[in-house]
């Protein structure tokens, strides 16, 4: 009896295996800032961290795993809806190995951007240096599963990028830097290209399914409503209109590389508009308040100003649809991935 026990054992990681390379998407591969960063931050020399209370105090049972939010990502999310892991683990989290890995991982970094200036700002992981552990990923999941398995694991993942937001918020319209290099449209521009290339190596490097998230309306995050005191705090329609063009301006690169890269399947999946819709009509999607956060007074603080001693933090996280100045709750990112899901991923379901 203990051998068949033993036995099963065995068999079981084999088997989850098996199912993985014939599952139709048997991992998501997440690259990006802190929209998708499950905990990466926390192994970083960077003061932007988000692993302690009261952050993650809805997740498993009010765990601060450095995901910005007071419970799950959209990713984790996705995952889910994918019949996947309910949450993807931080590829530099030391509690987690390949096996782990190997139907779901997550390279991103809060506060990074395409623009390795951005990163550089607040210390963080840039997107270049993600796609580094990717391709030491590569080799560990060929290590573990071996070659065939491992490239029909890479080909089927959907590997999902989220990013962008800093490169405007925390760079272009903070620093001096690429202000007095770019306009604002060559700036759009700049990061688009990089965006391109990035999809490009991915694609060289056996990725097949790749989705791209646009940028939200970053002008309605409740820190941008705050500092907009000369507009009763509303929505700065000036950074709007920025994620709106550069929504179109990717959705450009995206026809373009579909037609140049054969076999690609990449979906631009665009948040702003139902982001927008839950922000201008909260109650229609259960929420009491859109324009301040949960986490302290709701109007300024993340990271280490969102503490546990801080005693304006709400009660209930699921009346509000941001958890703090910059990064919505887990109820929003559930809306949020389920149509993301049925809107712009389905294809890959």
């Amino acid at each position: 009896m203990m051998f068949k026990a033993m036995a099963w054992l065995f068999l079981v990681p084999i088997l989850l295996q098996i199912l993985s390379v014939h599952a139709k998407v048997p991992a998501i591969i997440v690259f990006g800032d802190s929209s998708v960063d499950s905990g990466n931050n926390n192994h970083v020399g960077t003061i932007l961290k988000g692993n302690f209370d009261p952050y993650g105090r809805d997740f498993n049972g009010g765990q601060p795993t450095g995901r910005f939010s007071n419970g799950r990502l959209p990713t984790d999310f996705i995952s889910e809806a994918f019949g996947l892991k309910p949450a993807i683990p931080a590829y530099l989290d030391p509690s987690y190995h390949i096996m782990d890995f190997a139907t779901g991982v997550c390279f991103a970094s809060a506060g990074t951007g395409y623009d390795n200036a951005t990163s550089n700002f607040l210390s963080v992981i840039p997107l270049w240096k993600e796609l580094e552990y990717y391709k030491e990923y590569q080799k560990k999941l060929r290590d573990y599963l071996g070659n065939e398995k491992a490239n029909a694991i890479l080909r089927e993942s959907l590997h999902l990028i989220s990013l962008g937001t800093n490169d405007f918020l925390e760079n272009y319209y903070l620093l001096p830097g690429r202000r007095s290099q770019f306009s604002v449209e060559d700036y759009q521009s700049f990061l688009v290209g990089i965006a391109g290339n990035f999809i490009t190596e991915l694609f060289q490097l056996g990725a097949r399914k790749i989705t791209v998230g646009g940028l939200p309306p970053m002008g309605c995050l409740p820190l941008e409503r705050t500092t907009n005191i000369f507009s009763r705090r509303d929505c700065v329609e000036r950074y709007n209109n920025v994620a709106r063009d550069f929504n179109k301006k990717l959705q450009e690169v995206v026809v373009k590389l579909k037609k140049e890269l054969p076999g690609i399947r990449l979906v631009l999946a665009n948040l702003y508009d139902i982001l927008l819709e839950i922000i201008q009509s909260p109650n229609s999607f259960g929420f009491k308040e859109a324009s301040v956060a949960c986490c302290a007074t709701g109007r300024l603080e993340m990271g280490y100003m969102c503490n546990r001693f801080n005693p304006f933090t709400c009660a209930d996280a699921d009346k509000y649809v941001f958890w703090d100045a910059f990064h919505p709750t887990e109820k929003t990112n559930h809306i949020v991935a389920d149509h993301v899901v049925k809107h712009f991923l389905a294809e890959f379901l």
